[in-house]
C-alpha cells in the first residue's frame, strides 16, 4: 500500500514538492565535493551494440561547444558509414582519419591489418598530444589491441603520459584490463538483442 493512499491531490504535490527540495539540496551538496576538472579517458566496451555510436554522439556534443575534434578509426576500412558522411561536414573542427583496412576475414592479410593498426595509432598519438585538438577518438582501438596489432603496453605507458587537458574516449569490445584500470569512465555494452540475429541485413542510417 502507498503512503499517498487517500492523500488528496493537493495534499500529493506538497509531498512530492518536499522530497524534491530535499533532494535537491543532497544534490547540491554532492556537487559542491566535486572538484576536478581536466580530460577524461574514456573506454566504451562490451558485446552489445552501441559504442561507437554513443561515441559519436560525445563527438557531436563537443562540437556543440566548438571543441575541436579528432577521430582514428582502427578496423572500418574505407567503406561508407553515416557518421563519416555527417561529421566531415566540419572540416574546420573535426579530422577524420580511417586508416583501418576492414575486418580481418576480408583483408586475409594479417601483416597488412598489422601494419595498417601501427599506421593508425601512430596517428592517435599525434592527434593526442597535439594542443589544437581537445576530444579524441579511437573508434574499434580494443579490436587491435585485442588481436595484438597494436602493443597494450605501448598504449597504456602513452595514456599514462598524455596531456591532461584532453578527452580520449577509446571503442571497441573486449578492452584489455590494462586499460580499463586507469580509464576514468567504463562503459560496458550488454548484448539482449540484435536483429542481424532475427535476420536483419545492417540497416544504413542504425548500423553504419
Amino acid at each position: 500500500m502507498s503512503t499517498t493512499d487517500g492523500l488528496s491531490e493537493a495534499d500529493k504535490d506538497r509531498l512530492h514538492a518536499e522530497e524534491m527540495k530535499l533532494r535537491q539540496a543532497e544534490r547540491r551538496a554532492e556537487r559542491a565535493t566535486k572538484k576536478e576538472r581536466g580530460g577524461l579517458l574514456m573506454v566504451l566496451t562490451g558485446p552489445g551494440k552501441g559504442k561507437s555510436s554513443s561515441a559519436f554522439g560525445m563527438v557531436a556534443r563537443a562540437l556543440g561547444w566548438d571543441m575541436r575534434v579528432g577521430i582514428v578509426q582502427f578496423i572500418k576500412g574505407k567503406w561508407q558509414t553515416g557518421e563519416k558522411h555527417f561529421f566531415r561536414r566540419f572540416p574546420d573542427l573535426v579530422t577524420f582519419d580511417v586508416m583501418g583496412e576492414g575486418f580481418t576475414w576480408d583483408v586475409q592479410d594479417r601483416q597488412r591489418d598489422i601494419a595498417a593498426a601501427q599506421q593508425a595509432w601512430r596517428r592517435s598519438c599525434e592527434l593526442i598530444v597535439d594542443p589544437d585538438y581537445d576530444f579524441v577518438l579511437l573508434d574499434e582501438l580494443n579490436i587491435a589491441i585485442r588481436n595484438d596489432y597494436v602493443s597494450i603496453d605501448e598504449v597504456v605507458t602513452f595514456l599514462k603520459n598524455r596531456p591532461r587537458d584532453k578527452h580520449i574516449c577509446i571503442t571497441g569490445r573486449d578492452a584489455r584490463p590494462q586499460l580499463t584500470e586507469i580509464a576514468d569512465l567504463v562503459t560496458e555494452m550488454t548484448l539482449i538483442k540484435h536483429p542481424y540475429d532475427a535476420g536483419f541485413k545492417p540497416q544504413r542510417g542504425v548500423e553504419f
